[in-house]
Parts: C-alpha cells; sequence; structure tokens
C-alpha cells in the first residue's frame, strides 16, 4: 500500500537554486553594490510569493566529499497548476561578478547537479548576465543526456533594489522549473525561456536584456498562463544515464572578428598561437570574409586547416546564418572552413571546446560533428518542426487514448502508426486523467520494445503520476526486470518520494528494488 507521506510530497517539486553571484543577489554598500550572501533569508523569506509561511524543512545537499549536509528550504504558495515549489539555495564559497566566471566554474556547477541530481527535480542557476549566454552554451554541452530542467537566470538591477527585474526573473524560473519538463539546459529573462545555446546579451541596461535571435522561446509566461511550446524541446533519445563531461578545450580555441581592412599577417598569427587547436571566426552577412590581395588571407586559413586547426565559420548579424551563397563564402569553405549556420558565437565557442577535448575525438569526428546539431544548437535544414494545431486538440486526445490501449496490449505496430500520425513532442508526455504518461503505461505494459521505442523518441523517465509515481517505480511494482534496467539504463532513480514505500517493498523482492535503486 501506498503510504500517505508520499501522496502528500507528490505536490510539490524540489528545485535546487545554485547562486553564483552577479546583480540579482548585490546589495547596495559604501563602495558600490557588492555580493551579499544569506540570500535566502535576506532575499526570499520575507516575500510572500517565495514563502508560503509554512514550517521550513532540511533537504539533503550532497557536498564535493559526497556527503549529505542539510540546507534549510522555503515553499512557494500554491500555483495555478496545484502544485508547491519547496526550494533550497546553495551559494558559491566566492561569489562572482560574471565577468569572472571560467571553466572552472562552469565544472564546478555540472559536479554540483550531477551529485544532487537524484534529491532534486529541476535546477535554477543564479548569475551576472554578463557571460550569462556562455555559461548557457557551456552547460548546454557539458550535461550530457540531461532529463530535468536547467534553467540560468539573473537581473539587470538587484533584489533588493525597489523596482528590479530579479523578483520576477527568479519566480518565472522556478515555476517553469517546478512546473514543467523541459529537459534542456534553458535561459529565463524577461518572463521568457529560451534555449540557452540559441541565447544571446543584446542590451546592457534594459530588462529584456536576452534574446534567442535565430529560435522562437520554448515558453512565455503571461498574466494568464504559462505556454510551452513542447514541439521545439529537445530532448534526450539515447538508452544512456545522466552523465558530465568536465574536460574543456577552453584555452586551445580563439574567436576573432573579421574587419574591413583585416591584415592576412595578423590572422595568421592568431592561427599560429602556441597550443591553438580551434578558432571561431565571426565574418561579414551569410558567411563573407575579404580573400586578400591574391587569396593571401584564404590562403592563411588554408594552411592552417591542413596543420589540424579546426576553424568555424559564424556570422556578425544577430540573425540569418551562414551559407556559401556568395564567392567569399564559397572560397572560405573550400579552404577547409566549416559553416557553423546560424549558431550564435558563445554556442560554437562551447561546442568546439566541448568537442575538442572529447576522448578519442580526431580533427575529422570533431568537423563531423560540428556540422550536425547535437543539443539543439543550431538549425538543421532537413529538421521538419510541426506547431501544435490547437483547433485539432479532440484528435490529440483520441490518439493519447489510442496509444495508451495499444501500448497496454502490447501492439508496437500501432504504436508505431499512432506516433508517425501525431505530434510526438506532444504526445509523449501528455497524461491521461489519473497523470499517467504513455511511458507510465509502458512500463507495466507486456512489451519491451515498446518501452524502448519511447526512450528513444525522447519519453521523460522522471514525470510523476497524481500519485506521485515514477514509470521506474510502477515497472518495480509490477515485478518487471527487464523494463527496470531499461529504465535505468535511460538514467531513470525513484523520486525521493518514493524512496519510503520502495524500501518496504524491498522487503519481499529484495534484488528487483535494488536493482530499481531502492
Amino acid at each position: 500500500m501506498d503510504s500517505g507521506t508520499d501522496t502528500v510530497i507528490a505536490s510539490e517539486s524540489r528545485v535546487l537554486i545554485i547562486m553564483t553571484g552577479g546583480t540579482i543577489c548585490m546589495r547596495r554598500s559604501p563602495d558600490g553594490f557588492v555580493p551579499a550572501r544569506g540570500f535566502l533569508e535576506s532575499g526570499l523569506a520575507p516575500r510572500p510569493s517565495f514563502n508560503d509561511g509554512s514550517q521550513p524543512r532540511d533537504i539533503p545537499f550532497v557536498d564535493e566529499n559526497y556527503v549529505e549536509t542539510p540546507y534549510r528550504s522555503l515553499r512557494t504558495p500554491i500555483s495555478r497548476y496545484e502544485k508547491h515549489i519547496r526550494y533550497a539555495v546553495y551559494e558559491f564559497a566566492e561569489l562572482l561578478d560574471s565577468s569572472s566566471i571560467n571553466a572552472n566554474g562552469w565544472t564546478y556547477i555540472a559536479q554540483i547537479i550531477f551529485r544532487n541530481y537524484r534529491t532534486f527535480d529541476a535546477f535554477v542557476i543564479l548569475h551576472g548576465t554578463d557571460s550569462l549566454a556562455y555559461t548557457c552554451s557551456a552547460l548546454s554541452f557539458m550535461l550530457q543526456n540531461l532529463g530535468k530542467p536547467v534553467i540560468l537566470t539573473g537581473s539587470q538591477a538587484p533584489m533588493l533594489e525597489l523596482q528590479n527585474d530579479a523578483t520576477d526573473n527568479l519566480l518565472g524560473s522556478l515555476i517553469v522549473a517546478g512546473h514543467f519538463m523541459i529537459p534542456e539546459v534553458c535561459l529565463f529573462f524577461n518572463h521568457k525561456l529560451f534555449r540557452g545555446n540559441r541565447s544571446t546579451k543584446i542590451s546592457a541596461s534594459e530588462f529584456a536584456a536576452f534574446a534567442s535571435p535565430n529560435f522562437p522561446p520554448l515558453a512565455t509566461i503571461s498574466s494568464l498562463r504559462t505556454h510551452v511550446s513542447w514541439e521545439l524541446i529537445h530532448r534526450p533519445v539515447h538508452i544512456k544515464p545522466f552523465s558530465i563531461h568536465t574536460s574543456r578545450a577552453t584555452g586551445e580555441v580563439a574567436c576573432l572578428r573579421i574587419f574591413p581592412g583585416i591584415k592576412p599577417e595578423m590572422v595568421d598569427a592568431v592561427l599560429k598561437l602556441d597550443g591553438l587547436k580551434g578558432l571561431i571566426l565571426e565574418t561579414f552577412g551569410s558567411g563573407n570574409a575579404p580573400g586578400g590581395a591574391d587569396g593571401a588571407l584564404t590562403k592563411v586559413f588554408a594552411d592552417a586547416v591542413k596543420r589540424g586547426i579546426i576553424i568555424v565559420n559564424v556570422t556578425q548579424c544577430m540573425t540569418g546564418t551562414v551559407t556559401p551563397l556568395y564567392e567569399p563564402a564559397m572560397q572560405l569553405k573550400r579552404a577547409g572552413v566549416i559553416p557553423g549556420h546560424d549558431m550564435t558565437t558563445e554556442a560554437a565557442l562551447a561546442k568546439l571546446s566541448y568537442l575538442l577535448a572529447l576522448p578519442e575525438m580526431t580533427p575529422a569526428k570533431v568537423i563531423d560533428q560540428m556540422s550536425v546539431s547535437i543539443r539543439g544548437e543550431f538549425t538543421e535544414q532537413t529538421t521538419m518542426a510541426f506547431a501544435h494545431p490547437r483547433d485539432v486538440l479532440p484528435t490529440h486526445l483520441a490518439n493519447l487514448t489510442s496509444l495508451g490501449y495499444a501500448i497496454s496490449k502490447g501492439d508496437r505496430d500501432e504504436v508505431e502508426r499512432l506516433m508517425e500520425s501525431s505530434d510526438v513532442a506532444w504526445l509523449l508526455n501528455e497524461a491521461d486523467y489519473s497523470g499517467n504518461t504513455p511511458l507510465h503505461i509502458a512500463a507495466t505494459g507486456p512489451s519491451l520494445e515498446i518501452l524502448r521505442l519511447l526512450l528513444q523518441q525522447g519519453a521523460s523517465v522522471h514525470l510523476r503520476n497524481k500519485a506521485g509515481r515514477t514509470p521506474l517505480f510502477l515497472a518495480a511494482n509490477a515485478g518487471l526486470g527487464g523494463h527496470v534496467t531499461l529504465l535505468r539504463e535511460s538514467g531513470a532513480h525513484l523520486h525521493t518520494g518514493e524512496m519510503a514505500t520502495a524500501k518496504s517493498q524491498a522487503k519481499q523482492h529484495l534484488d528487483l528494488w535494488r536493482t530499481a535503486g531502492a
């Protein structure tokens, strides 16, 4: 039997706020604005929108020594989605100005998320705005097979100032993180959720400081509701658990902006820097650069490529893509320069640094991977995105019912047909009246292959039904060892609210529940 405690916990989401520093947590001092510690107590506890006044409760935080330390948590008032968000705040030992963040800081953030991945449903990172887009792009590649929301935000004015954007940015981040299973590294600012590696800073002072010029927002918050564009969400489709890759070649990649009259010897000097392995080349328009007298500059690029240096061509323009439409861009491509499509400079730098640091990654493999979107970082022209047809929603609901029935019968052919004829992004993570998604049904269904198919299409292993149960719990409770193993291989883990019941069940089926992680 389920315990009553588990059901109550299901009405809460757990979010870890990681505070790195930045304007959002600053306070006034005689020397100007300085980072303020005790953000939970001074910035959040006094505000009714962040604290419903319920009894504070400790949540275990796993530190760098893998020791659990109790952290005080607060809870938001109940939302229009009938859920509270319980959150704790972890503060960097040294709060940073965003211009001071580097690869070590990115590694530290990734390690915190990895150690606490099972305890929390989502993560919100408070960060200075100057380098926020760089951190978003870096984390999007470092966090591999991510199955939970990671949302970065900051502000143009501190939380402790009377007029600020910090309150809306942080509350909006918590609302999205605590209610919607968007398994991406995202940036939330001014009521909009952007894919992190498509974002860039566009203003030094406006509240609308960030934009995603070549990709629509993943979600927007209005006074009435939060609208998520589910058809845009990038999901993991590999049968692998969440992991992090913290080795980066950031110090071996440079950025160079082309300008009229640039001398070939200037570019050659950069390309001959000791230890350089890659260059992000910011060019004019759709990827154009001057060839130089007698093609001297083009020859500099070609010679560098022959030495094994990987050069990626991105546009200086805010919108648009690199394409060999004009002769100068064609010359660069012929010299071996890789078109960066519509990637931002931040994303191109992060991706190339990530790929160069992967083990057994040859220059040829790096070139191949730079030409493929691996985290949704650029627009692939062959990919068709389907908008959610709101006027035919009853058809979608009918398909959801039919899909659940086909899964229960183990009819793989019918499951594939329904998925081909429907908006898969909407269908996979939609729930029935009990809160069960198709993956919940497959977790107790007769077909292991249908379960595998749904996972390979991006179904989330972390969503819980109205009873607070994950697909993994249901599979273990049904005694389906193969299903449990496959879900675990895909990164599934028991939610903290399921542990008490799972440990009780483990007394009768020890091996099965041990495999499930109880």
